[in-house]
């Protein structure tokens, strides 16, 4: 039986008439009383007492409205499982290139695993203030950055995540002293740099002015946003960078390269997740921020 049948007798009953309930379904009268007649003469029944001047369900006609209610709540669900089939959910991620490098991977391949739904995923490797306007323009859904202390994210919902540690690295055939050493002993070699905007540049800038310096005080300055070609040749001896602990741990642990901190420096930074403000209760967001915090070994706060 074509369920528009039973949902026009619930129509009725929810509006009390058939003229009202003509109006609702965009039917005329005549259509709405033809659809009652289909019903009562398929199941042998008068489902309405007409005797009155209130329109009241006979007890045939309230054992049909609870079958009718019941199967048009199945025909619903079962369109709306059917339509996300159809509609696949999607996330779109932007996150600054050191995490990207170390954590993202973990993260997309618990999320793929956790997530019970398929779901397309976009993901992008930008500065902190890129991810911030891609948040605030919807292109992103979600990001994760890292950031100087001082970065105004009130226009966003935003969780903490621990913070980034940073420090020059370089090959040990440079023989620089190590752990700590004074930034006079860097200027005279070539300095692999993040470009402008990005929060790493921004903290070694700080820095230098607190020592009375500035880049061009180096031999060199080769901005570069490939993590890859730095890490190469800074082990290859042709220069220093100022970047991550996490991005180069292994080389740090196998003695391929060294880390020095140099007082003054700014030596850390914020690493955020942000939501644009009301999407924080996004379900599909939700269960991706908690692989972040899974991936990243902290309590998730949401």
């Amino acid at each position: 039986m074509d369920t528009r049948y039973l949902k026009t007798l619930v129509t009725v009953v929810d509006t009390g008439s058939f003229s009202s309930a003509a109006r609702s379904l965009h039917l005329t009268q005549s259509a709405v009383s033809q659809r009652i007649k289909f019903l009562e003469e398929a199941f042998g029944y008068s489902l309405f007492d007409r005797s009155g001047v209130a329109l009241l369900l006979t007890s045939a006609g309230e054992i049909v409205l609870e079958s009718a209610q019941r199967i048009i709540g199945i025909e619903e669900s079962l369109r709306g499982k059917l339509k996300r089939i159809k509609e696949r959910q999607r996330v779109a991620l932007c996150c600054t290139p050191t995490f990207g490098t170390v954590y993202l991977p973990g993260v997309l391949n618990r999320f793929m695993l956790e997530s019970g739904a398929p779901a397309d995923l976009k993901f992008l490797l930008h500065s902190p203030d890129q991810a911030l306007q891609g948040i605030l323009t919807k292109e992103f859904d979600i990001a994760v950055v890292e950031h100087c202390p001082d970065a105004d994210l009130s226009m966003f919902t935003s969780y903490p995540l621990p913070q980034d540690e940073l420090l020059f690295v370089s090959s040990p055939e440079l023989k620089l002293p190590t752990p700590n050493l004074d930034i006079e002993k860097l200027l005279d070699l070539c300095l692999f740099a993040r470009k402008e905007g990005c929060s790493s540049r921004q903290l070694i800038s700080r820095g230098l002015d607190e020592q009375g310096k500035t880049l061009d005080d180096f031999a060199g300055v080769v901005t570069s946003d490939d993590l890859r070609l730095t890490c190469q040749t800074v082990l290859s001896g042709g220069g220093i960078s100022f970047m991550s602990k996490s991005l180069v741990c292994e080389y740090l642990q196998t003695g391929q390269m060294v880390g020095h901190y140099v007082k003054g420096f700014p030596h850390s930074r914020c690493r955020t997740v942000i939501f644009e403000k009301g999407r924080e209760e996004d379900p599909l967001l939700r269960s991706f921020a908690r692989c972040i915090f899974k991936v990243m070994d902290v309590p998730s706060p949401i």
